[in-house]
């Protein structure tokens, strides 16, 4: 029978194995470029974790970690104004939506640039979400980088990825604004 100290080395070392596993992405797809960064924050001014706008190539890819939120989905949008006035946010404004469609990947006119999937927090009070940006690099910055900047903001429930123009997501209960990288 294994002791317990060879088996708190065994572990370890079982779990970098299997990290180190190929996955289907090849080390060119990986974003190389770090286009901008934000630190997530609560209603209550506590740290709620980041979010990363990367790239590769002409590929645009957002990285979320949060923390400190209840367990369960939350909508994940960015949002046309970068400005994060507690308690609210509201001064985060509405979606991103630099082509005026509606809300969401399950509406016929949708989806708009800001609209995301849910951020899916578990038991734990942590989750994590990477996804691509649907739009060329060009117009992703363009919209993201104008002059008034953009927020990434969580709310306090689900996406439903149709109703118009929030996904009926709830409260904003996280709010970071994207700052560029140079």
């Amino acid at each position: 029978m294994p002791s317990h100290r060879n088996l708190f080395i065994a572990l370890p070392i079982a779990a970098l194995s299997f990290a180190m596993l190929p996955s289907c992405e090849t080390l060119q797809d990986l974003p190389t470029e770090r286009i901008a960064s934000t630190r997530l924050t609560l209603a209550n001014g506590v740290p709620a974790g980041t979010a990363q706008l990367l790239a590769s190539g002409e590929r645009i890819t957002l990285t979320v970690v949060a923390t400190g939120m209840a367990p369960g989905e939350h909508g994940l949008h960015l949002h046309q104004t970068g400005e994060c006035k507690r308690p609210d946010f509201t001064s985060a404004g509405g979606h991103l939506n630099p082509g005026s469609k509606t809300h969401g990947s399950l509406s016929a006119g949708g989806a708009h640039l800001g609209d995301l999937p849910n951020l899916v927090i578990g038991n734990g009070g942590t989750g994590t979400l990477t996804v691509d940006i649907m739009a060329t690099r060009d117009e992703a910055l363009a919209a993201i980088f104008d002059s008034d900047g953009t927020a990434v903001v969580v709310h306090a429930g689900a996406d439903d990825y149709k109703t118009d123009p929030s996904g009926d997501a709830g409260s904003r209960i996280a709010c970071g604004v994207l700052n560029s990288a140079e």
